[in-house]
């Protein structure tokens, strides 16, 4: 699908969906839990589609109504049959779910997408053999048998964040106590945070002393019966970030400003650059200032390197972003697409082995982009348009259905200045 879009400043109000790094941690915590429970989540996206799918071939018994509510009822399927499970392009699925069906001892085949079958899994599935599993890698299907055993993990923290998270997950099933040392830096912080913050949601006990958590064995989850996913910064990045280039502003509604997802550092980084922000009960308002440029490290806030790069394009002076080397490994080479995209829209954008430099200009011309089959260049495009000469076009814009299936819709309500 190809969508156009019409250059000039947005303004308005809006609210984005549900966070999906948030929801396929608080679904994984609700099929291993006690008792059925109820998810509201709005805006479900293929990603988490692809989690609730997964967990429904593990056993779970998953309904979603209209109304974006999830019913999630626990079950387990036998241990003799296979367990087929489509993880699509989700890196968090296949992650999170590769030691978790470990631990439940399950006979599993994990089926991925060409692209997440060319992501890095191969620390994780080191570590997971050498505790009981058997894993085999063939083309696009990852298979699991035996059991995960308890005892001492250890991890790089500066592949993936998820890696742990997975562990985190799966640990406190074992039949017996456990350590997880996670070594070399760890990037995307946060985003362990907020799997710590579901297990403890869960009723699941560990302790933690820098880099090393003791997770007691034999535990059972007991997620509350009634759960509601906040609101999503990384797509409200986008929104926000199309208020730092309109005179009238865009406000988006429903953020919450003590969450702990890490990429509600857009709020730090937009005033940083200057753009004008106010903060009112329920709704966060952003509105184009002096606009300036910044060096910014990524390591912890990788998925808003495509947004904050098309700020950096119309700021003065010349931005540079750093630590972003993992960006490689994502929907696509987030560094080489986010250059590309720029650069066809008339960016002044150099690719350096771990990040960008960026010189920004009063405005971009516009142009033919290519989405490259990554939702965050797709949306990162249509934020360029606030300060575009010309329209632009985005050539596979159905990719953003991987995250904000809406957002070409949502992007519709906000009124365009000329």
């Amino acid at each position: 699908m190809n969508t156009h879009i019409s250059c000039g400043q947005r303004s308005g109000v809006l609210t984005v969906p549900a966070s999906k790094s948030e929801a396929h941690r608080l679904l994984i915590c609700s099929a291993l839990s006690g008792e059925a429970c109820s998810i509201k989540c709005s805006g479900v996206s293929k990603d988490i589609l692809a989690t609730v799918s997964c967990l429904s071939s593990m056993g779970a018994g998953i309904s979603i109504s209209d109304n974006g509510f999830i019913s999630v009822t626990p079950g387990k399927p036998s241990k003799d049959m296979v367990c087929r499970l489509s993880c699509n392009e989700s890196g968090s699925t296949l992650r999170f779910l590769l030691p978790v069906a470990g631990a439940l001892g399950l006979n599993a085949e994990f089926h991925m997408a060409e692209g997440l079958s060319k992501r890095p899994v191969g620390e994780l599935i080191g570590c997971l053999n050498a505790h009981g599993v058997k894993i085999t890698k063939n083309g696009n299907l990852l298979t699991l048998k035996g059991q995960l055993t308890a005892g001492e993990y250890r991890i790089h923290g500066n592949i993936s964040s998820q890696y742990v998270s997975g562990l985190l997950f799966a640990l406190p099933l074992l039949n017996g106590d456990s350590t997880l040392t996670v070594t070399e830096n760890t990037e995307s912080a946060d985003y362990i945070l907020m799997t710590e913050h579901a297990l403890k949601r869960s009723g699941i006990s560990f302790e933690k002393e820098d880099n090393l958590y003791r997770i007691p064995g034999n535990q059972q989850y007991h997620l509350q019966k009634n759960v509601v996913i906040e609101s999503d910064w990384s797509n409200a990045a986008f929104f926000l970030s199309m208020g730092a280039l309109s005179d009238k502003g865009v406000a988006v509604n429903g953020l919450s400003l003590s969450s702990a997802q890490g990429d509600r550092r857009i709020l730090e980084i937009l005033c940083r650059m200057g753009a004008l922000v106010t903060t009112t009960p329920g709704s966060i308002l952003v509105k184009r200032g002096i606009i300036k440029a910044v060096t910014i490290d990524a390591s912890s806030i990788p998925d808003l390197v495509p947004v904050i790069s098309v700020l950096c394009a119309c700021a003065e002076g010349t931005s540079v972003i750093t630590n972003a080397g993992r960006l490689r490994l994502k929907e696509s080479d987030r560094l080489a697409t986010t250059a590309c995209m720029l650069s066809a829209l008339g960016a002044d954008i150099k690719e350096t082995p771990d990040g960008l430099t960026i010189k920004g200009k009063p405005y971009l011309s516009g142009g033919t982009v290519n989405a490259a089959n990554d939702h965050r260049i797709a949306m990162a495009a249509a934020t360029a348009a606030g300060f575009c000469k010309n329209d632009v076009f985005v050539e596979g814009s159905e990719c953003v259905e991987k995250s904000y299936p809406d957002f070409w819709k949502h992007l519709k309500v906000l009124e365009v200045n000329k």
